[in-house]
């Protein structure tokens, strides 16, 4: 039986070394690449024939949109709007990716620390360039709460800055972290189903609830990334 973490290894697919460098296409980017191919053709198609009494794809698509849009709304506050094609492009990745990890004998991005990490600190920078070219050097006043006595700024500071410096570790974590559990899970009560033979059916109906657990953790941690860079970018937009 292969191990649960073989589903984790990335494997090339085209071989390319440049100056000695491993720049192969692998089965992480190839999963990427159909995620981007599959939310951009749900979107276009949804929407391709628009109509004033939506069908089921467009209402699909426009409950979508507004859950991002009221989600940026309400956690990044005004001024927010404008980043909206980010935070959007940004919550369908995640999603797409986490959704197809559950399908048969497919390959989940959202696992890999590398992938996820990627996220966040782009995420991480983004705002941080935001808060700076709104602020200048006010944006600093974010590592010392407004109102706290002057005399605490030499332990406030550092905790702000740990804090701040921690996002992106914390972000990247969470959702490689719930991936990779989820689906280890799937893959050890999978093998029981098939090492137990017709004793197989109550692991078989565990696996079927985890699946359907693990459909909405896909959904939820879409929801948590998105909403905690909304978070992040609020701050840098109007400060603590």
């Amino acid at each position: 039986m292969a191990s649960p973490i073989e589903q984790f290894a990335i494997k090339p697919i085209i071989p390319i070394h440049v100056g000695g460098v491993d720049i192969s296409f692998t089965n992480s980017a190839l999963y990427m690449v159909i995620a981007v191919v599959v939310a951009t053709v749900f979107l276009t198609g949804a929407m391709s024939k628009r109509a004033l009494i939506p069908g089921r794809l467009q209402s699909m698509v426009e409950m979508i949109f507004e859950f991002v849009a009221n989600m940026l709304r309400e956690n990044a506050g005004s001024g927010s709007q404008k980043y909206f094609p980010f935070i959007f492009t940004l919550f369908m990745f995640v999603l797409v990716g986490n959704l197809l990890g559950l399908t048969p004998y497919s390959f989940t991005y959202t696992s890999h620390i590398i992938v996820t990490a990627g996220l966040a600190v782009l995420v991480f920078l983004g705002v941080t360039v935001i808060g700076f070219a709104k602020h200048g050097t006010g944006y600093l006043r974010m590592f010392f709460p407004h109102g706290a006595p002057i005399i605490l700024a030499p332990i406030l500071v550092p905790i702000e800055l740990v804090s701040y410096l921690s996002r992106p570790f914390s972000l990247s974590v969470r959702l490689a972290a719930n991936m990779t559990v989820g689906h280890i899970m799937l893959k050890v009560i999978g093998g029981f189903v098939i090492s137990l033979g017709l004793l197989g059916i109550l692991p078989f109906a565990g696996i079927m609830g985890v699946t359907i657990l693990e459909l909405g953790i896909a959904c939820l941690q879409a929801y948590i990334f998105t909403v905690l860079s909304c978070i992040y970018l609020h701050d840098a937009l109007h400060l603590h």
